[in-house]
Order: structure tokens, then sequence, then C-alpha cells
């Protein structure tokens, strides 16, 4: 382990051990992933910096709040309740697709144990499941998604899948499907629950991402689109999928070009659908094709 990475650990340790939470040396050893022997080495490393960390006679760590700069230290790895509302309101106010708004949530999950800020960085009602999730990819273990409801199909059932990735700000989980044996992303508002096995991963060689293109849809094929945008559907899209901003070019005041590969054509068509006059498509011929026979499907189900 490098000296980086071991510092990096050891902060973490005793940012979980200040919490005000007593926790068991078998907990505080499963939640880094070291040994017990490691973790008592580092607590008394705590000891001799001058952290007074009480023997255990019940068995349970912490660090005491009468230790020498306990309230400076506190008061920097932790939110208060008003501090914790405001970062809350101010991260759910960027889109889920903002690249910043990711790099923020991993620092800050990097940092902070899950029980402290969960509630500040996902919605309350997916925080647990997240958690189980990111439990699971950190120690390579399958887990039941129980209850996911697919919107192809229109059902709910369990699925067995070894997660090892989340998508932008945690919208939805990569995983390898047990069933299908194919790589896929799950939407992580679509799990009822989640169970993390006692199973090891065993397809981790077979673990990859798809493309996913800026309409959040993911594929091994992808082909290249080209619309006219008025002024409304250019600020729209940027608005509905703010990482397609890079593919947008001003040709004057009134007309925008977009031109990006997509991976296919349900997502660009429900925003070219949706906006009728505002959007020219340019390219491909196979995509007006497609958005045509869209049309008439929707015609002869109002007739």
């Amino acid at each position: 382990m490098s000296d980086q990475h071991k510092l990096q650990r050891m902060l973490e340790m005793m940012i979980f051990l200040s919490s005000g939470i007593r926790r068991r040396l078998s907990e505080i050893s499963d939640r880094f992933t070291i040994s017990e022997r490691t973790a008592f080495r580092y607590i008394q490393s705590f000891r001799e910096a001058g952290f007074i960390i009480p023997k255990p006679i019940d068995g349970y760590y912490y660090i005491d709040k009468d230790s020498p700069y306990f309230c400076e230290i506190s008061e920097l790895l932790h939110f208060s309740k008003e501090e914790a509302y405001i970062l809350q309101k101010a991260i759910h106010s960027i889109s889920d697709e903002n690249l910043l708004k990711q790099n923020l949530i991993r620092k800050l999950y990097a940092l902070y144990d899950f029980d402290r800020v969960a509630d500040t960085i996902v919605k309350k009602e997916n925080s647990e499941n997240i958690h189980h999730l990111m439990q699971a990819i950190k120690t390579r273990k399958k887990v039941i998604l129980h209850d996911y409801y697919s919107a192809n199909s229109s059902d709910k059932k369990d699925r067995l899948v070894e997660p090892f990735e989340f998508t932008t700000s945690y919208v939805a989980t990569w995983a390898y499907d047990l069933e299908d044996n194919t790589c896929k992303t799950f939407k992580n508002t679509r799990i009822t629950s989640v169970q993390v096995l006692n199973e090891p991963w065993e397809n981790e060689s077979n673990h990859r991402k798809l493309p996913m293109d800026v309409f959040r849809i993911s594929s091994n094929q992808q082909v290249e689109v080209k619309l006219m945008l008025s002024i409304r559907a250019c600020e729209l899209l940027k608005e509905e999928y703010p990482l397609a901003e890079e593919y947008i070019q001003a040709l004057n005041e009134h007309q925008f070009l977009f031109e990006a590969p997509v991976c296919s054509f349900e997502g660009v068509g429900r925003f070219v659908l949706g906006l009728g006059n505002e959007v020219e498509v340019l390219e491909p011929q196979e995509f007006r094709l497609f958005l045509k026979k869209r049309v008439e499907k929707i015609a002869n189900d109002m007739s």
C-alpha cells in the first residue's frame, strides 16, 4: 500500500471514529477492508498522536470528545444540521448529469461516513440502496435487486447481478446481469431494495461499461445525428440533457446545430417529437424514417 493510500485510509478512519458512534474492531476492519490487526495498529497510532481512545471494555472503540483539538476536527469534518440542509438543497438544484455534481458527490462519499451524509448526497428514499450497492462494489459481491421495475417490460422481478460502477451522480448502476450474461444499467430509483450476498463476483473480466450518449442511452453501436435547433429547442436540450452542450454550435442568433453520436434513436427521438417545428432533422435518413413510423403509430393509436 502506498503512503498516500495509507494516509487517506487513516484519515477516513479518524472521521469514522469521531462521529460519536462507537464501533467494534470487526466493524472497523470490514468498513475499510483491512485486517483487525491493521485496524488496531491505526488506533494505536491515533493514541500516540494524542487522541483519547478509551480501552474497549464493552468491545467498542471511539475517539473521546476530550481529545486535543477534537472540537476543531469535529467541526471541520462534519456538517451541522443547518449546513447539511443547505448543502442538500444546493446539490439537488444541480442537474444529475452535471460532471461537477458527480465529482462533488464522489469526494464527499470518500471523506465522510455514509450514515452522516447519505441524506445530504442522495435522495432519502434511495440512500440505503445506494449504500448497499457501494459496499457490494467495494467488496466485489453479488447482489439481488428486489422487485426491480423494467420500463421495457413494465414488470417487476428480482435481478441477480454483479454491480461494478455507478453512472453520473449515482442515477444508475452498471452491473453484469447473471440471467442475460450482459452488462447493463439499472436505474436506482426503480430498485425496491438491495440484498448484498456473501458471494464474490465470478465475471469480473466481462464487466464493461457500454458507451452512453447524452440522452442517457447505452449501446455498443453509435450513429451520428445532426439537428437544426431553434433558440427554444437549444435551451431545452441543454436544460434537459446538460452533456449535450458541448455538441451544440451557434450558427447565428436564431439557429443552432447539434451534431453528436447517439446509441439509439429512442432518446433523441423523444426529444425531437416533443418539440415539433422547433427541430429540423438534417441527418441521417434512417432517423427521419424512425420518426415517421413513430408519428404514424401515434396517429393510428389515436384514431
